[in-house]
């Protein structure tokens, strides 16, 4: 149970006194009748294999609130893409599948790219940025969320909570990021947040002095967390990045296009827990390792664009800074486990550690050599200036699939 504490300078909705689940479904039915709800799932094709998401659809079935689910499907063949649209039938919400490998979706893309507008990569960025367009497109929703499909800890009171605070018509919230414990298996897992992201805001903060935008990024609980949820118009403005980054970029988008008291978090499971990733310290192409450099060259960038000049000794000093910092957190992190009756492996945390360090400099030394580098796909309403019908173009190529390979409506 979560305490009463608001830290930094972002609005903390805890989870006080574990409301049945029941009563939260029973309020959002009654808002989405003014305010109708809807949901993006990015999945990969595997995923539909594997034990997670099966429980997840099963878990959201009763979420009879929803008046739409978009499911972005990645790497799917059209036998596979067929068995998605059977897979998925078992929703009883309206529901669409994008088939981003379909040739409709990629003959879009095609004229995406032949403006520079498309997304230069591919992975989770790029598949969200599509269902976000399907979403204006549909225009059937009027706040979202948004949440992976390998959370093998799902249960349904995760979107109840999470969907909650953009959904309620009295509050004015346009914007909610999920936090949670990353506690399972009698571990405390979440190495990337723990051990990357806050002691580098630290360390940001002791060598830039004090930001309020390194405060901002500080006052999330779990900064890293895929699970967020939004009013519907900031899909229109909001440019994500294609990479790792995700994340990072999805919270700098929202301080900078919104006053803070329209942004908050949200305690929205005691026990979380998805696939992991390895920590690949011999390759910095995958696992951890890159998605620490592309997170940190994420900040870095953003931090840039707010003023700070950057050189190679100021990240000589950051990483140094950052070292420090970081192995004072396993100690932390270490009695913290020890007192709770969890494992904490003290070696590998360290490991970690020096990988992240190193990593740093990566960075710094990768946005030195590529200043000029644009990961971020555009938004929306850029695209839409260029392309003035391209959300009927993606509207028309998803239902097209879902009538030429579906079943009916």
């Amino acid at each position: 149970m979560g305490d009463f504490y608001q830290n930094g300078i972002i609005t903390t909705l805890h989870n006080l006194s574990d409301r049945p689940v029941e009563e939260l479904e029973a309020d959002l039915l009654g808002f989405s009748r003014e305010r109708p709800l809807g949901l993006i799932l990015p999945s990969l094709y595997s995923e539909l294999e594997g034990e997670a998401l099966p429980k997840i659809i099963d878990e959201l079935k009763p979420a009879s609130y929803l008046s739409e689910i978009v499911i972005g499907l990645d790497r799917a063949t059209e036998g596979q893409y067929r068995a998605a649209l059977k897979f998925f039938g078992q929703l009883p919400q309206r529901h669409r599948v994008l088939w981003n490998e379909g040739p409709r979706l990629q003959a879009l893309d095609a004229q995406l790219q032949a403006q520079d507008l498309a997304p230069k990569e591919l992975g989770k960025g790029r598949n969200v940025w599509y269902c976000m367009g399907y979403v204006l497109a549909s225009n059937r929703t009027e706040s979202v969320a948004l949440h992976d499909c390998d959370i093998v800890t799902y249960e349904r009171s995760m979107l109840a909570r999470l969907i909650y605070p953009v959904a309620h018509p009295r509050f004015n919230y346009e914007f909610c990021k999920g936090y949670y414990a990353r506690v399972a298996g009698g571990k405390i897992n979440g190495r990337v947040s723990r051990l990357l992201v806050t002691p580098l805001l630290r360390a940001l903060k002791k060598c830039l002095g004090e930001m309020e935008y390194l405060e901002y990024m500080d006052s999330f609980r779990y900064p890293l967390a895929g699970e967020f949820s939004f009013r519907r118009d900031v899909l229109n403005d909001i440019r994500i990045p294609s990479d790792w980054g995700l994340e990072i970029g999805v919270l700098s988008e929202m301080y900078r296009n919104y006053a803070n008291n329209r942004l908050c978090q949200a305690d929205i499971a005691d026990i979380y827990d998805h696939k992991h990733q390895e920590l690949s310290a011999e390759d910095d192409q995958g696992g951890l390792s890159k998605m620490s450099i592309d997170i940190t060259k994420a900040l870095i960038r953003k931090l840039a664009t707010r003023g700070v000049t950057f050189n190679t000794e100021l990240f000589r000093s950051i990483k140094a800074t950052y070292y420090r910092i970081a192995l004072d957190f396993v100690e932390t992190y270490h009695n913290d486990a020890v007192m709770n009756g969890l494992t904490l492996d003290i070696h590998n945390e360290e490991k970690a550690v020096e990988m992240f360090a190193e990593n740093i400099m990566k960075a710094g030394e990768a946005f030195l050599a590529r200043p000029m580098e644009r990961p971020f796909i555009p938004s929306w309403s850029r695209v839409i200036s260029a392309l003035p019908d391209v959300l009927e173009q993606l509207h028309e190529a998803v239902e097209a699939d879902h009538r030429d390979f579906g079943q009916g409506e």
